[in-house]
């Protein structure tokens, strides 16, 4: 309960009796009580909005003893991991389409030098040049005899593979620097 100075018993003037009245002060009270509450309430909803995609999805970096160390909102079906191939030393990445229940598919590769996809990823089709726009030179879906679908994905996250996550309108996650610890290892997973 709030309780707002000048409220209670007013003294009723010559020959008049007591009464109980509110002042109207009471009502720029409530305004601003409510206004509080309604811009906290946008600000509680554009945080969630921070936090998770349309429709509520969202990809989550943690460590193995499950430590939180990204939610990225995902708007649309599609999220990348970029990374330096430590072979070929340059960049390459994994491109993944989140399923309707919750796990994610690799759908394309992409790299910035061919023999990145043709040895590395050994892709039974050509590498192609990559669309206009798109942050890697060339692209190649990956062995559709060898479909790698996951619930959740573990990987290295070390400062020589740089690895980064993409998502749709928002900055990249480089998920190498997120990392406080010795042990480089991180799991992908979509959550709702």
């Amino acid at each position: 309960m709030v309780v707002l100075s000048g409220s209670g018993a007013r003294a009723a003037g010559p020959g008049g009796t007591t009464a109980r009245r509110r002042p109207v002060r009471w009502l720029a009270a409530v305004v601003l009580v409510l206004a509080a509450v309604l811009i906290g309430g946008a600000g509680v909803a554009a945080t969630t909005a921070a936090v998770a995609g349309d429709d509520g999805r969202a990809v989550v970096v943690r460590t193995p003893d499950g430590e939180v160390l990204a939610r990225v909102p995902l708007t649309g079906d599609r999220f990348a991991v970029s990374y330096r191939n430590s072979v070929y030393t340059t960049l390459a990445e994994e491109r993944y389409r989140v399923l309707p229940d919750g796990r994610f598919e690799l759908v394309e590769l992409a790299a910035d030098q061919v023999a990145v996809l043709e040895e590395y990823y050994a892709v039974p089709g050509a590498p192609r040049p990559a669309p206009p726009g798109d942050r890697r030179s060339h692209v190649a879906e990956p062995d559709p005899a060898r479909p790698a679908v996951f619930d959740v994905l573990n990987i290295a996250a070390t400062d020589l593979g740089e690895r980064t996550l993409h998502t749709p309108d928002t900055d990249p996650v480089p998920i190498w620097r997120l990392l406080t610890g010795e042990d480089p290892t991180v799991l992908l997973e979509i959550e709702r």
